[in-house]
């Protein structure tokens, strides 16, 4: 089923990135259509173990039959306290592939799409309340301009979130009525990679999308064994950047944290360069062409 799901992405990489061993722990922490989990499931002994991560409850009907196999229906956040639960707390390898299923983007009412009429929606976790709807009409002017400069990387965000603003009188509650609320402001020619980059935007609020990535990433230095292997794929440029400033600094910042001593506190080195997908693969799945590969091994 992960095929018609999602195709994953930059998979023989991503789980050579892991270095796998015999008789230990793995972590598939964005199980999705369970694509990178299969791959990890044929190279491990039987005396290994993987676990999942994914909260939303389409990708839960992907579990995989395997006695080595533990599906967790939470986010990756929890990572700690799920694996503590599993009395799993050391790993020697976690995976993380930060994209948006094909799956959640070709179903219509999930609203993640711009090509669909759908519900704005936007939630991986169905059980959550906020959506994309309630950001659209209710953020402050102010609020959501810095949500679609920081997050969409638009220039012009303020003109974007000015329109909206001015025409919400009415309840914006599709995608279609978003687009066509936007069609005569966006630039022409550029339409679709504007309206991508505000829809990237309000998933990426309505999910918490930076602050889960920073609190997983934090969760892997206590998480992972001396030598374990991080592999981490990214789409956007914000979460690349955090991606690599803390393999470089175990910190989100441009200077490394310090210990007592003011020693820097390094507890990761980089494995090999950025990898991105051959040309072959982006032909074959034009989705994984902004896809940026970074693997660092626990020091």
């Amino acid at each position: 089923m992960e095929m018609t799901y999602h195709k994953p992405v930059l998979l023989s990489e991503s789980v050579a990135g892991l270095n796998i061993k015999p008789a230990s722990i793995y972590v598939d922490a964005t199980f999705g259509g369970g694509g990178h989990s299969k791959e990890i499931l044929k190279q491990l002994d039987s005396q290994s173990l993987l676990f999942a991560f994914d909260q939303d409850e389409d990708a839960q009907q992907n579990e995989i039959n395997d006695s080595r196999f533990t599906l967790i229906p939470h986010n990756f956040k929890h990572l700690k306290r799920f694996l503590r639960f599993h009395k799993a707390e050391q790993v020697d390898g976690i995976l993380a592939d930060l994209g948006v299923s094909s799956h959640q983007f070709d179903t219509p009412e999930r609203g993640f799409s711009i090509r669909f009429d759908g519900p704005l929606d936007m939630r991986m976790n169905q059980q959550q309340k906020q959506t994309a709807k309630d950001i659209v009409n209710k953020y402050s002017e102010t609020k959501l301009s810095e949500l679609f400069f920081k997050y969409g990387e638009l220039r012009n965000a303020r003109k974007i979130t000015d329109h909206i603003v001015k025409n919400r009188s009415k309840e914006i509650s599709t995608t279609q009525q978003l687009n066509v609320l936007l069609s005569d402001f966006l630039p022409q020619g550029n339409e679709h990679k504007v309206l991508a980059k505000i829809y990237q935007a309000l998933r990426m609020e309505v999910n918490q999308e930076v602050e889960v990535l920073q609190d997983f990433l934090m969760q892997c230095k206590s998480v992972l064994n001396v030598g374990g292997r991080l592999s981490v794929i990214s789409y956007h440029s914000l979460e690349d950047r955090l991606v690599k400033r803390f393999i470089q600094n175990a910190n989100f910042e441009n200077e490394p944290s310090k210990d007592a001593f003011g020693n820097p506190e390094r507890c990761f080195k980089k494995c090999g360069g950025l990898q991105v997908p051959s040309q072959d693969e982006i032909n074959q799945n034009n989705r994984a062409r902004s896809a940026k590969l970074r693997i660092a091994q626990r020091i």
